[in-house]
């Protein structure tokens, strides 16, 4: 099985294609842990299956580090793209992605292939030279409602406390969470995924390991959530570390810095665009109010390719 292994901001993922190759009778799940472990298999965050689409350029078919299936990635969807292109599978640089029945718009800048830094091995199948370096993503529209996201407000561990900024039933801004004995105050957006934001002093100093998994898997999450922490630094700049569900603290979470940034909007911390400073980079997230749609830009690499 031949397999690519690519990363945006250091959110790695193993990506395999299905458009040159079959899959048949393939544990899938099994098959992501496998593959996913660091010490034993090729190590990533998780899988990322790309499959010919009949609605889109192609479907995006998403797993966890342990198994478990993930609805979308805003660093993975930017490495299909590339992949697509870079394999010549498609020529488009504006291409459609499907991902768990989900529409998002890819615009793609080309650029001249270079060589790896490190290993001197270039990458891409294009006669012409041309890989992608950059993708725009629009990410769609941001979910609020809570039984969509999907959050349980009646479980949070502490009362609904109105506070002037539109928090009520029907929305989950700057709510209050209770785990163990801290208690936090979140504000929740599904991008596709579920996502709880939570707003920090300094993420350098702040216990993500520890409160991460808790927050994660509790109560209020039906189906766990990702947990960002983040630090203000200007109108216009954030900092950010996540918690990604299934696979702990990562470098970097696209869906979880859309979702940071429309959290910030929300609050009033910030201007409609940020630059979001993670650990394996930074992303440009703008959310356009009027259209009510989030725009992604990020770097894809990849790292090598190889034959398991």
């Amino acid at each position: 099985m031949k397999f690519t292994k690519m990363h945006g901001l250091g959110n790695d993922y193993i990506y395999i294609e299905t458009f040159t190759q079959e899959l048949k009778g393939t544990e899938k799940a099994e098959l992501v842990r496998t593959f996913s472990d660091r010490h034993f298999g090729i190590g990533g965050d998780g899988v990322i299956f790309i499959h010919p689409s009949a609605q889109a350029d192609c479907e995006m078919e998403m797993f966890n580090a342990d198994g478990s299936r993930a609805e979308m990635c805003g660093n993975g969807i930017r490495c299909v793209g590339k992949l697509l292109y870079d394999l010549g599978l498609t020529d488009h640089t504006e291409i459609s992605v499907i991902s768990a029945g989900k529409m998002k718009y890819l615009k793609m800048s080309p650029a001249k292939e270079e060589k790896n830094p490190i290993t001197g091995m270039t990458y891409g199948k294009r006669k012409d030279g041309q890989v992608i370096r950059k993708v725009e993503v629009n990410m769609g529209e941001p979910i609020l409602q809570p039984e969509l996201i999907p959050v349980d407000l009646e479980n949070t561990g502490m009362p609904d406390t109105a506070d002037g900024k539109g928090n009520d039933s029907d929305i989950c801004i700057d709510r209050m969470i209770q785990s163990d004995e801290s208690v936090y105050r979140m504000t929740c957006v599904s991008m596709g995924n579920p996502h709880a934001v939570i707003f920090v002093e300094d993420t350098e100093q702040f216990p993500v390991t520890t409160e991460g998994p808790k927050l994660e898997t509790h109560s209020c999450f039906p189906k766990r959530a990702n947990i960002e922490f983040i630090q203000i630094l200007d109108r216009n700049h954030l900092k950010m570390r996540v918690w990604e569900r299934g696979t702990g603290e990562t470098l970097a979470c696209g869906t979880g810095a859309c979702a940071a940034a429309v959290a910030a909007i929300l609050n009033g911390y910030t201007e409609e665009t940020v630059t979001v400073h993670l650990l394996g980079g930074d992303l440009e997230i703008r959310w356009d109010r009027e259209k009510n749609e989030v725009f992604m830009t990020g770097t894809a690499v990849t790292v090598f390719e190889g034959e398991i």
